[in-house]
């Protein structure tokens, strides 16, 4: 199935049924997705205003790594649900682990945009942060299950390390972009 050429509500439907895929690691990479897509939504808000003029240049890279994103999390969409009907163990476990490491490298665009951002669509930004996050937990507990029926302890190890670390980096990138804007809102 090539859901990015469905409607949203055909995957949800397919999402909802007694189907094997898609299933929650198809449905991280959607999350992650959107969280790009919030990104570039602020950036495209923010571009050509006057009063941001001097981060142009800066907000012009972070729209191109935000459509990147974009594009890759939608093609991980798809590519979760082809590894786990494939019963490849390895593309199963490399596709969410992947997720997580683009979650890493998205969320990090948001605190970038809590000075430089259209102050109007900055909840929007604490969105994008909230949706890498979870995108990024729900993708772990994937990683882990397939970590565990690969039955690799060097693998699991390292993988496993990689993983926590990246999370605890999530999670302060996340607490305090939430925390600059509530700032923000809060006036």
């Amino acid at each position: 199935m090539n859901y990015k050429g469905q409607s949203l509500e055909k995957y949800l439907d397919d999402l909802a049924a007694r189907l094997p895929a898609p299933g929650g690691g198809s449905a991280a990479a959607l999350n992650a997705a959107l969280g790009a897509s919030l990104i570039s939504m602020v950036v495209n808000f923010t571009l050509g205003k006057p009063k941001y003029a001097k981060y142009e240049d800066e907000l012009k890279q972070i729209l191109g790594k935000s459509e990147k994103l974009r594009a890759d999390f939608l093609q991980l969409v798809d590519l979760d649900v082809l590894a786990y009907r494939s019963k490849n163990l390895r593309n199963a476990l490399d596709i969410p682990f992947m997720v997580c490491r683009l979650c890493f490298e998205g969320i990090k665009l948001c605190p970038r945009l809590v000075k430089k951002g259209n102050v109007n669509l900055i909840s929007d930004v604490a969105v994008a942060a909230i949706f890498f996050e979870s995108a990024y937990a729900s993708a772990y507990f994937n990683v882990a299950i397939n970590l565990q029926s690969l039955a690799d302890k060097k693998l699991t190890k390292t993988v496993r390390k990689e993983l926590i670390n990246k999370a605890k980096v999530i999670k302060r990138i996340r607490l305090q972009t939430e925390e600059k804007i509530g700032e923000i809102i809060r006036g």
